[in-house]
């Protein structure tokens, strides 16, 4: 394994750590103050310089406008992005965005590439994916009510998802749906494009997370559909291949978050050594990064930070050169492990911080109430550690 960093890419992460550092983190008190749709005429200046700087959408092919970098290289890019919430959405490889991308790019015909690939990679349109289900579990994504069924060259969906990650504002879903509820478990559901303006696409409402319920792109939407009617070339793949595609689509994302927590939990580890160093607690002015406890949080993060950022990386250059089938494993063990090593430095950076870590004076608050969710989405932790544990339990029973 070689992770060396090339020059070109080594050049890339400085000049986007610069960009972040002086373009993004100055809008955070903005952004944790307003409502998202006030910050966009702005976005789309940074997002015009990004342009022009020859860094929009790293991870996107290059026939379609991307920079086309491999899964490891733009780890890399996502880990300099992670340090703010703005730093993805400006850069244009964000999350559902990304995953839609790839899916189009890998699944789609000529007809849909046109109307949605192009667009949705140069940032004229967004998306979301609905999949997750108000009242079925997200650990088990074959389980799952809404169908679409065939009437004439259409599809007629119905069903209930929640949490479709920035449908506020999107020009269109992709839906998972029953087309085949004979075939086999693994065969029944289907990926099909909907657009957003077509009737019977109800967006219930914005749901609120930890008592925020965001807007435009920040946002987690609960969506009805009823009667909603699509021509049935709008079907991304084969009929029945949905899982597939999705667990095409997962492996790569993991690799995405992951990388965007170590951003993250980079971002707090900095935070909380500058609050150690500055924060006097007694008259003879001692700090706290004088106290023993505080100095064992920073090593502990340091250390753990350091850890992670080797297992993903690893796990990125697995899925490079031998497929995202080959490194499950080590894609299952990723996600929870950074999702909890990010949640775990978040934790004591804020904790170093007192009270001003719980108000939205810093970018923590906004950190520890969002990012809680990492241990949830794309597989609960003890989903993926169960499975990792099966595999390994099987592969020794027979050694």
């Amino acid at each position: 394994m070689d992770f060396t960093i090339s020059n070109r890419i080594q050049t890339i992460v400085d000049m986007i750590q610069e960009f972040v550092e002086a373009e993004l983190i100055p809008l955070e008190p903005d952004f944790l103050a307003k409502d998202f749709r006030e910050l966009l005429p702005v976005l789309r200046e940074k997002q015009e310089m990004v342009k022009k700087m020859e860094l929009w959408a790293p991870n996107f092919p290059v026939e379609c406008g991307g920079m086309g970098l491999s899964l490891l290289e733009h780890g890399l890019v996502s880990e300099a992005l992670g340090r703010s919430p703005l730093g993805h959405y400006v850069f244009w490889c964000q999350a559902p965005d990304a995953g839609n991308v790839e899916i189009l790019h890998d699944h789609g015909t000529e007809e849909q590439k046109q109307r949605y690939l192009n667009p949705l990679v140069m940032g004229e349109i967004r998306s979301c994916f609905a999949m997750t289900e108000v009242d079925m579990p997200g650990s088990n994504p074959v389980m799952l009510e809404t169908t679409a069924v065939k009437d004439g060259a259409d599809y007629v969906i119905n069903g209930h998802k929640w949490y479709t990650t920035a449908a506020d504002g999107a020009d269109f879903a992709i839906a998972m749906a029953v087309t085949n509820p004979e075939a086999s478990t693994y065969r029944q559901a289907s990926m099909i494009i909907v657009p957003t303006n077509t009737p019977g696409f109800n967006l219930v409402r914005n749901i609120p997370v930890m008592g925020h319920e965001g807007s435009d792109y920040f946002s987690h939407a609960e969506i009805l559909f009823e009667g909603c009617r699509v021509p049935q070339k709008n079907l991304l793949g084969p009929e029945g291949h949905g899982f597939v595609i999705a667990q095409d689509r997962l492996g790569p994302g993991r690799i995405h978050h992951c990388m965007r927590w170590l951003g993250i939990g980079q971002r707090a580890l900095e935070l909380m050594c500058k609050r150690a160093n500055e924060r006097v607690i007694s008259p003879d002015g001692r700090t706290l990064g004088s106290q023993q406890t505080i100095q064992n949080w920073i090593a502990e993060s340091t250390a753990e930070l350091h850890a992670a950022r080797l297992l993903t990386l690893n796990s990125a250059w697995q899925i490079d050169n031998y497929g995202a089938a080959a490194a499950r494993d080590s894609i299952s063990t990723i996600k929870f492990m950074v999702a909890n090593t990010m949640n775990q430095i978040v934790d004591r950076a804020l904790q170093v911080h007192g009270g001003l870590g719980m108000t939205d004076d810093t970018i923590l608050a906004f950190f520890y109430r969002h990012e809680r969710a990492a241990r949830i989405y794309d597989g609960a932790d003890e989903v993926h550690k169960s499975s990792v544990a099966k595999r390994i339990l099987r592969k020794l029973s027979k050694s």
